[in-house]
C-alpha cells in the first residue's frame, strides 16, 4: 500500500485543531492500515519525524430510508504524535 493511499485526508475540527499545538495531528486512514503503515506514510509525506502513533475504530451506524436500512460506511482515525524536535505539519497556508 502507498503512502498516499494510507492517509485519506486530515480530520479537522475544534478537539483536533487544539490538539496540534501539542503536536498532535489526526488523519482518517485507511481501514487496513496498521501503526507503522501510518507512521511511515506522515514520515514520508510530510517529511517529519513521527514519535507516536494511537489508532481508533469506528463502526458503522445502522441508517434507515424509509422501509430500507443499511450501514454508513466503517472508519478508522489515527492521532499521530511528532517528536519535540520535528517540523509542524501546516495544514492552512497563512
Amino acid at each position: 500500500m502507498e503512502a498516499r493511499d494510507v492517509i485519506k485526508r486530515p480530520v479537522i475540527t475544534e478537539r483536533s485543531m487544539e490538539l496540534t499545538a501539542d503536536k498532535k495531528y489526526t488523519f482518517e486512514v485507511d481501514v487496513n492500515a496498521n501503526k507503522t503503515q501510518v507512521k511511515d506514510a506522515v514520515e514520508s509525506i510530510f517529511d517529519v519525524k513521527v514519535a507516536k502513533v494511537n489508532v481508533l475504530n469506528y463502526k458503522g451506524k445502522f441508517k434507515r430510508m424509509g422501509r430500507f436500512g443499511g450501514y454508513t460506511n466503517k472508519r478508522r482515525k489515527a492521532v499521530v504524535t511528532l517528536t519535540a524536535d520535528s517540523k509542524e505539519i501546516e495544514f492552512f497556508e497563512v
